[in-house]
C-alpha cells in the first residue's frame, strides 16, 4: 500500500527502549493491531513503548504514548527523556499526562514534572484509604508485599519497600498486583530496597509492558515514596537493572528526573505489514 513508509527512530533510556515516530509534519495515526505488531520482539521492531511525537498549541511537542501491548498511557518518564533529546536543548512536551518541562544535549536530559498526587482518588483506587500506607497485602510463595505506598506522577503507581527487592519473584507478584480490582485503571508495581538515605534500589512491573530494565516514572514514583515517608532525603540515586537515575523533589512541589537517554538506530517501516 503506497504511502504507508515512515521514519522511525529507535532510542532507549537505561534499557528502556522506544520506537518513536514524529509526527509532527505528517500526521500519524496507529491502531492496536499496528502497535502490538511493531512493539514484537520478534516480527517487529521491538519496544516497551511507542511513542509519537505531534504538534502541539501550548508545546514544543505533544508526546503520545503507547504501552506494547497497545494500550495508550499517560506518561513515560524514559520516553521524556528521549523525546527532549530530538527537540532540544530546552522544551516543553504536552501528554497526557501533564505538561513537562526539559532540558537536554544529545546523551542526557532532566525532566521537570508536575507535583506528585496522593488522593485515593487521584491514583485511582477503587474505595477509600490513606495512600502513605494501605492496609493490604498481596502473597506469594514465601513471602508477601504489604503495607505499600501509591503515588500518581502522571500515571499511577503502588510501591513496597523490601529487605531485598532481588527476592521477590516481581514476574508473578505483578501481573497479580497490576490487575487487582482495587486498581480501576491497572497499576505499575515497584519493589524497592533503602541502601541509604541517598540511595534506593529498585524494579518496576509496568502495566501493559511487564518487567522492564528502567521505568522513570516508576524512579519518580519511589523516591517520592521515600521521602514521604521520611526514608530519604528530597535528592536520591535510585539504581535499576538498566542504570541509574537521579530524582530531586523540589521545594516548589515539583519532581526533577535526570539520566541518560540514546538512540540505538533510525529506520523506515512499512506500516501496512503491521494491520
Amino acid at each position: 500500500m503506497p504511502g504507508m513508509n515512515r521514519s522511525f527512530r529507535k532510542m532507549h533510556g537505561l534499557g528502556n527502549d522506544f520506537v518513536v515516530f514524529d509526527a509532527r509534519a505528517e500526521p500519524l495515526a496507529l491502531t492496536t493491531p499496528q502497535v502490538r505488531g511493531l512493539a514484537d520482539r520478534n516480527t517487529g521492531i521491538g519496544c516497551d513503548q511507542l511513542i509519537v511525537i505531534e504538534p502541539s498549541a501550548t508545546a514544543t511537542a505533544f508526546m503520545r504514548i503507547y504501552n506494547a501491548d497497545g494500550g495508550e498511557v499517560e506518561a513515560c518518564g524514559n520516553a521524556a527523556r528521549c523525546v527532549a533529546t530530538m527537540l532540544g536543548a530546552h522544551a516543553t512536551i504536552d501528554s497526557a499526562g501533564g505538561l513537562l518541562s526539559a532540558d537536554a544535549d544529545a546523551s542526557r536530559a532532566t525532566v521537570l514534572y508536575p507535583p506528585p498526587r496522593f488522593g485515593w482518588d487521584e491514583i485511582p483506587l477503587a474505595y477509600a484509604m490513606d495512600t502513605r500506607s494501605m492496609p493490604v497485602a498481596w502473597h506469594y510463595d514465601g513471602g508477601e508485599l504489604a503495607d505499600p505506598l501509591a503515588v500518581n506522577v502522571g500515571n499511577p503507581h503502588v510501591i513496597f519497600f523490601v529487605a531485598d527487592t532481588d527476592a521477590v519473584p516481581l514476574d508473578i507478584i505483578g501481573p497479580e498486583i497490576e490487575l487487582d480490582p482495587l486498581f480501576p485503571e491497572r497499576i505499575n508495581v515497584n519493589v524497592a530496597t533503602i541502601m541509604s538515605r541517598s540511595h534506593i534500589r529498585l524494579r518496576v512491573w509496568e502495566r501493559g509492558v511487564g518487567l522492564t530494565r528502567a521505568c522513570g516514572t516508576g524512579a519518580c514514583a519511589t523516591a517520592i515514596a521515600a521521602m514521604r515517608r521520611g526514608l530519604t532525603e528530597r535528592r536520591v540515586t535510585v539504581d535499576l537493572p538498566g542504570g541509574a537515575l537521579t530524582i530531586e523533589w523540589l521545594a516548589d512541589n515539583h519532581i526533577a528526573m535526570s539520566g541518560p537517554a540514546a538512540t540505538a538506530f533510525t529506520g523506515e517501516v512499512d506500516l501496512a505489514q503491521f494491520g
